[in-house]
């Protein structure tokens, strides 16, 4: 069974949305999947003067463990979500990725599938450029980047060339049926590049 790592940062449940939907995506093509969320990395000083955001994530630990090095090692593919912060990937999640040093100097995450999905709070927000950003950390890990393009026809309504992305209009709202569309063929495609990669 291909395994299939989802590791994301999401303050109010949107970037969440899509990575459930990848996961249902993935799992509908046969994969194992861990649903994995980063984990704060600011003071709780910053966190508490947030309304709402203290709250929200200690729920959202309660449903996901925090990724691990473990769980990278074990994946055939990788799949990065983020937030877009000033048009780059989250300190959450950025976090995790480097965290994973160890693994990169063994060569043990090279061949693998990689992939990324984001969400942003105004449309231009940066999803584009926060997907293109994680693209270089997944080539200094040695994964195999694997886009979307247009291959699906979901991607003629939502989404980007470069991952399933979403805009909450400052409300956080939840991604569209066509957004999550998008994910679940992500998680269908991600999971088809990672299993033709795999050695006999």
């Amino acid at each position: 069974m291909t395994k299939v790592l989802i590791a994301f940062y999401s303050r109010s449940g949107v970037t969440e949305a899509l990575a459930t939907a990848i996961a249902d995506g993935a799992r509908a093509a046969g994969a194992e999947v861990r649903l994995r969320r980063a984990r704060e990395v600011v003071s709780a000083e910053v966190i508490n003067s947030v309304p709402g955001w203290a709250e929200q994530a200690a729920a959202l630990n309660a449903k996901y463990e925090a990724p691990t090095e473990a769980d990278a090692e074990w994946a055939d593919a990788i799949v990065f979500g983020s937030p877009t912060r000033f048009g780059s990937v989250s300190s959450e999640l950025k976090a995790y990725i480097d965290s994973l040093g160890g693994l990169w100097f063994q060569g043990k995450l090279n061949g693998k599938a990689g992939s990324v999905f984001g969400s942003s709070s105004t449309p231009h927000g940066g999803n584009e450029s926060t997907l293109i950003s994680l693209y270089t950390p997944l080539a200094h890990l040695g994964l195999i980047i694997v886009p979307l393009g247009y291959a699906d026809p979901s991607l003629f309504k939502a989404g980007t060339p470069y991952g399933a992305s979403s805009v909450s209009f400052n409300q956080a709202t939840p991604p569209t049926a066509d957004d999550l569309e998008v994910a679940r063929f992500q998680g269908k495609r991600v999971t088809t590049v990672a299993k033709a990669l795999r050695p006999a």
